[in-house]
């Protein structure tokens, strides 16, 4: 990464060589210094630069000559950010909320604020404590199960800890909630794990989604309700094998982010009680 005050001082004490230009990748450039060097005009160019270089801006001056850094960091990193809905300009601010409203369907449950959450869960990620930024995510996720930003951080996040399973399951709800940026599915970082799984190929073609969807089933012996990212409740069937068996269930479902910590240990109560 190009440092802008490195520039200025090459620029002040070698620039009429094109030594600057030459850090700073413009090689052509470099070459015309160097070959003209002898004229006392492109030293009092390069001086000229130096002064510029040291009175610019260090934002202007990386989106000038470090574009391709910084692009690719951007690509390095998760998407956080819902895509912003869009509105009619010519609805006054004050009449925006009366607006959201009238676009969501009737029956749909109100959303609740989960941007403390989604940020918590922003920080320990960038942190590399993916566990605890799952924790935030699904709590986020407990306040509002339509929010794609979300889903799309958990799969992320579950593709860091090597857990496709659960990786899959919310890039697939993610993509069918409306996320559609399919080449940062490709290319991003994040979701490497998941691009190596044999499954990937089958889901790619699938249009990033998985073929079969949960659906409600009726338990033959205990039933658990667990929150999925689902706008209606989803029924969980423990099965009806012994004591030992139901909990090695109960226990999987756990490990795969069905179930709370303390769901998990409600449902246990109820079967040993």
């Amino acid at each position: 990464m190009k440092d802008k005050n490195v520039a200025g001082i090459l620029a002040l004490f070698l620039g009429g060589f094109g030594v600057h230009r030459f850090y700073l990748g413009q090689v052509g450039l470099g070459f015309f210094y160097l070959i003209f060097f002898w004229f006392p005009l492109m030293w009092i160019i390069s001086l000229i630069d130096a002064i510029v270089f040291f009175s610019t801006d260090k934002d202007n001056f990386d989106t000038k000559y470090n574009k391709k850094f910084i692009e690719v960091t951007r690509r390095a990193q998760p998407d956080f950010e819902r895509e912003k809905p869009h509105y009619d300009r010519n609805i006054r601010r004050s009449d925006r909320r009366e607006y959201r409203e009238t676009r969501r369907p009737t029956n749909a449950p109100p959303r609740q604020d989960n941007t403390e959450l989604k940020n918590s869960g922003i920080r320990k990620f960038r942190d590399y404590d993916y566990d605890g930024a799952i924790e935030d995510f699904q709590k986020a996720l407990a306040m509002d199960a339509r929010d794609v930003a979300v889903h799309f951080n958990l799969a992320c996040a579950y593709s860091l800890n090597e857990q496709p399973e659960q990786g899959f399951f919310h890039l697939d709800r993610a993509v069918e909630l409306g996320f559609n940026d399919f080449k940062r599915i490709k290319e991003h970082d994040a979701l490497a794990y998941l691009r190596i799984q044999p499954e990937f190929e089958e889901f790619e073609k699938n249009g990033f989604q998985l073929q079969t969807q949960p659906e409600k089933v009726v338990a033959t012996t205990t039933e658990i309700k667990v929150a999925l990212p689902e706008e209606a409740e989803t029924v969980l069937e423990l099965g009806g094998g012994d004591l030992l068996e139901q909990l090695k269930r109960l226990g999987d479902y756990r490990e795969k982010g069905l179930l709370t910590e303390e769901e998990f240990a409600a449902q246990k109560k109820k079967l040993l009680g």
